[in-house]
């Protein structure tokens, strides 16, 4: 399995590309961040493990600018920066876990093999994700509804994609916490309700039916709006 690693402190390189040969991953190495996003645009990798602080471009570009590209291998971001703030930020530029150091190598590996797995799950599932007039090409990463491309950023795109695969199903802001920002506790902020909003307003624009619903007390659904409801 190939492993990209995008890591400038020269001991944390040398620890995780040796553990990772040992346990029979081929590792590539990158010391800087243009260098470590040349590498990833350029050839395909089981995963990427990214740190964030890199010379050149930090890792939260780097992700983005992957994500752009439709580069879609699992980025694991390597980081010292652990609040809760970051943590999000790190997530919201479209990666997908999220590892604060010092970590135990044991973890690191859970982590891979977890993130690993989870993408090779997804590639065995269909395609197309829909409701009503909203499609999803899950392997593009595009949206359409009604025919016309409508631009997610990537904390959209995963909390739309949950919600698609749970459609007609009410979710609870704790549900989606956790399965859209990888956050298994409570933060004591309303980021759910924020991003839901922004969906909502981008999938709603031009159409006369509402597609996500409030569920007063209990969170969140997805689902076709018939002709004698009204959206929350």
């Amino acid at each position: 399995m190939k492993v990209l690693l995008v890591e400038d402190e020269v001991n944390v390189a040398s620890f995780i590309q040796r553990g990772l040969s040992e346990a029979g991953y081929e590792v590539t190495v990158a010391m800087d961040g243009i260098l470590g996003y040349s590498i990833a645009s350029e050839h395909e990798f089981a995963i990427i493990l990214l740190d964030i602080m890199l010379p050149g471009m930090n890792g939260l570009d780097i992700c983005r600018k992957l994500r752009e590209a439709n580069v879609n291998a699992p980025i694991l971001m390597l980081t010292a920066l652990g609040s809760t703030e970051n943590v999000v930020t790190g997530l919201d530029s479209g990666a997908d876990d999220y590892l604060v150091k010092p970590f135990k190598f044991a973890e690191l590996q859970a982590r891979i093999r977890s993130l690993t797995r989870r993408n090779f799950s997804a590639m065995e599932k269909p395609d197309i994700l829909s409701i009503d007039d909203l499609q999803v090409d899950a392997n593009a990463k595009t949206v359409q509804r009604g025919g016309k491309t409508i631009s997610l950023t990537a904390t959209e795109y995963r909390l739309l994609e949950f919600m698609l695969k749970n459609q007609r199903k009410v979710l609870s802001r704790m549900e989606i916490l956790e399965h859209v920002w990888g956050i298994d506790f409570n933060m004591g902020t309303n980021v759910v309700d924020v991003y839901v909003n922004y969906l909502r307003k981008k999938l709603d624009k031009g159409n006369s039916s509402a597609l996500i619903h409030t569920v007063i007390g209990m969170g969140y659904i997805l689902k076709e709006t018939h002709s004698n409801e009204n959206s929350n």
